[in-house]
């Protein structure tokens, strides 16, 4: 049985260096983490993570609470969650957010079978986080906000990428829009709505509350709430959807309808994932750095991790709008 006494005698460092680079320590150079690394890969050294935990008192595992993985921009998040976090010795556990998912996630921390968790769907409503918090568990929100929370928060700014969609309607005259929101209570959603609606009426365009719908991030409801919409006697000749995921569900039901996309309806959405950029969909939308956000997230839960009195943190990224053929104009 290879032991880390084996590792060290062949990387040519000591047995305590070895553990140190198996904990992540920062005092190793990136010199001799790469021998000891090539050393253990030679011999096949897999540490026991049991042990690990018991010596250290972590477990090396951070918990990740998603909403919906057939949502691209979850995808890209986690991606790159999981990326910086396994380039600083962790792996990732997902919880696919339901109704028990934030409870299980918290008490994982408790339990320390996590080492902390990220949380990209928290609301109001999650009672248990502040709990959480006064128990100094460390934890951190991507993409959503809680107001009056000490929890370090990684969010872009909402309301100024609402606006900016206002804006660009009204400067090319597009007055009779329609709003296609999330869960009314995701901080995420709330934002963008106040953002676009408060500028439309600044702007003289105000959006009726018949023109309002909540669609829950949902491809298909937003499909179907698009029907609804071209189905007024005066339809709307925008619609801005509170991410991209619904957006493509209103380009589905323009299509259905067969009506033409930007001649008849313009569609803007939110967030720019990869796939808004696909010729299929060629979305105009607001852009959110949603991997620079996942990196600093990762960052900042290690450093909670590695010192949990650390004041709370709040990040916020800016967003900017992308034109692409499902608005017909540029920004001039």
């Amino acid at each position: 049985m290879v032991t880390s006494r084996d590792v060290a005698r062949l990387a040519g460092v000591s047995q305590a260096t070895v553990s140190r680079v198996m904990s992540s320590a920062s005092s190793i150079t990136p010199e001799t983490r790469l021998k000891v690394r090539a050393a253990m890969e030679t011999l096949g050294y897999v540490p026991h993570a049991g042990a690990q935990a018991m010596k250290t008192r972590r477990t090396r595992t951070i918990g990740a609470v998603v909403k919906d993985l057939t949502n691209p921009f979850y995808s890209e998040v986690l991606d790159e969650l999981t990326r910086e976090l396994s380039q600083a010795g962790y792996r990732v556990v997902l919880w696919n957010a339901g109704a028990d998912s934030h409870h299980d996630a918290l008490s994982a921390i408790r339990e320390r079978a996590v080492d902390g968790v990220i949380f990209t769907t928290a609301t109001e409503e999650t009672v248990e986080l502040q709990a959480a918090l006064e128990r100094k568990s460390p934890l951190v929100l991507i993409n959503r906000i809680v107001k009056k929370s000490d929890a370090d928060q990684v969010t872009s700014d909402n309301l100024a990428g609402g606006a900016a969609v206002a804006d660009y309607l009204h400067q090319h005259g597009r007055t009779r829009a329609a709003f296609v929101g999330g869960l009314p209570e995701a901080s995420t959603s709330h934002d963008r709505a106040r953002g676009f609606l408060e500028r439309m009426q600044q702007l003289g365009h105000p959006v009726s509350e018949d023109l309002r719908l909540h669609a829950d991030f949902s491809h298909d409801v937003s499909q179907q709430a698009t029907g609804k919409l071209l189905n007024r006697v005066d339809p709307p000749d925008a619609i801005f959807c509170a991410n991209d995921y619904m957006a493509f569900g209103a380009l589905d039901a323009l299509r259905t309808y067969g009506l033409s996309i930007p001649q008849d309806c313009w569609v803007i959405g939110y967030d720019d994932v990869d796939m808004a950029s696909w010729p299929s969909f060629n979305l105009t939308t607001v852009r959110q750095p949603s991997r620079e956000m996942a990196i600093a997230g990762a960052k900042m839960l290690l450093n909670r991790i590695a010192a949990p009195d650390l004041p709370p943190q709040h990040l916020s990224f800016a967003c900017n709008l992308i034109v692409r053929g499902s608005t017909g104009a540029s920004v001039s």
